[in-house]
């Protein structure tokens, strides 16, 4: 895939955006097929560690960093991707003379939702365009070395104009920078959803690009390393949520298939009112009929589709939630107190659990705090209280 990638760019380098998935096994994968990881927190830092990837190909894109964080990367050597001048000037007092990468916000955004839109005014992230001068400022300041810029200007964008428009404005404000390594365009690369969406055509796409950057480095003096950091398009369309019914009743309104997912393990629908294509794994073909999928979280949101026509479900079946690889399991939440399910890779006949399913004890417990102490815990309160601990109640206590 990485091949279909701006082939016709010289010295190209790809970094996962690991936020879409962040498994560990999913981020060896891509390792393995010669991606880089962008990150975006030190949790996903030590993911990409454990996962075997070298510091030189981990790239830190923080938001908002902490002084914490960023002494977290640079104790791993990390590249930082820094996109406000609090955290440069931050990061040039505690370690003159490092090495530093920019996030540019290019005064151009796009994508799927209002939400997922990373660049123009409305965003809150990168150094604006025009602020370019004091961030070389602080720069000089500090004797920091700023060896690559960096835009991401939305999420899932399928239109080609976009992307051209965002490079030729990133590629006018790397002209103020004097010796830079690498432009990283980030990612935003879209994938179809619903079915009248049409997938971008990476060949038009790839050498419209090509041709920018070769006359940018022309201009520039020197050849500069391109960097993407694609997520959704390498991992969303991998990915499908299996859930079974285990309801189906009707108002005068809608016909409701009741699932044992919901939100809490798809937020995309809900968050975004994202299309997810939903097929009945158990009765493909049979005679469609309206209805809307819904979950088992309390509430009234948790909907994956609405009046969809789907072949006919009966109680029993096991729905499948197509494109469900990115954003899915990584925006994940307990909500409802409800566990995590499991997480399975298939390669050909090759099928390994790569995250097990979640269980109360492993969610109710807090870390050091064995059974013991929680019944301890537990019969104290009925002295104070005056009403028994229900101890067999296991949305309540899972003790061995």
């Amino acid at each position: 895939l990485f091949f279909l990638l701006f082939l016709s760019v010289k010295n190209t380098k790809i970094l996962y955006a690991c936020k879409a998935n962040s498994n560990v096994e999913v981020i060896k994968v891509l390792k393995e097929e010669g991606a880089g990881v962008d990150v975006v927190a030190p949790g996903e830092i030590y993911s990409a560690v454990l996962a075997g990837c070298k510091k030189e190909d981990i790239l830190f894109t923080g938001n908002n960093m902490t002084d914490q964080e960023l002494d977290y990367a640079v104790s791993h050597g990390v590249l930082l991707n820094v996109g406000d001048l609090s955290a440069l000037e931050r990061l040039g007092k505690k370690y003159p003379g490092h090495e530093v990468c920019v996030r540019i916000n290019p005064d151009v955004g796009g994508g799927h939702h209002e939400h997922v839109i990373t660049g123009g005014p409305e965003s809150k992230f990168g150094i604006y365009f025009s602020d370019v001068k004091l961030a070389l400022d602080i720069a000089e300041k500090y004797n920091l070395k700023i060896k690559g810029i960096h835009q991401h200007i939305g999420s899932n964008i399928l239109e080609e104009s976009t992307f051209l428009v965002a490079i030729d404005v990133l590629l006018k404000s790397a002209k103020e920078f004097p010796d830079l390594e690498f432009i990283d365009f980030g990612g935003g690369l879209g994938i179809p959803y619903q079915p009248e969406d049409k997938k971008l055509d990476l060949n038009s796409l790839n050498t419209k690009v090509a041709e920018h950057f070769k006359q940018f480095c022309t201009e520039y003096g020197k050849d500069v390393e391109f960097w993407l950091e694609p997520g959704r398009f390498l991992v969303g369309e991998s990915g499908y949520l299996l859930t079974t019914v285990n309801t189906i009743k009707t108002n005068p309104g809608y016909k409701y298939v009741g699932t044992d997912s919901g939100f809490n393990h798809l937020v995309r629908p809900t968050m975004y009112g994202s299309y997810h294509e939903i097929v009945n794994t158990s009765n493909p073909d049979g005679e469609k009929e309206k209805v809307t999928v819904c979950g088992n979280i309390c509430e009234s949101g948790d909907i994956f589709a609405r009046d969809r026509e789907l072949p006919k479900i009966t109680e029993g079946d096991i729905l499948a939630l197509l494109n469900a690889g990115a954003y899915g399991y990584s925006m994940a939440s307990n909500y409802n107190t409800r566990p995590l399910p499991a997480e399975v890779l298939v390669n050909g006949d090759n099928v390994k659990i790569i995250r097990r399913r979640e269980n109360f004890e492993e969610l109710l417990l807090l870390k050091g705090v064995g059974p013991r102490t929680l019944q301890s815990l537990a019969l104290v309160s009925e002295v104070i209280h005056g009403s028994p601990s229900r101890f067999r109640d296991p949305a309540r206590f899972s003790f061995p």
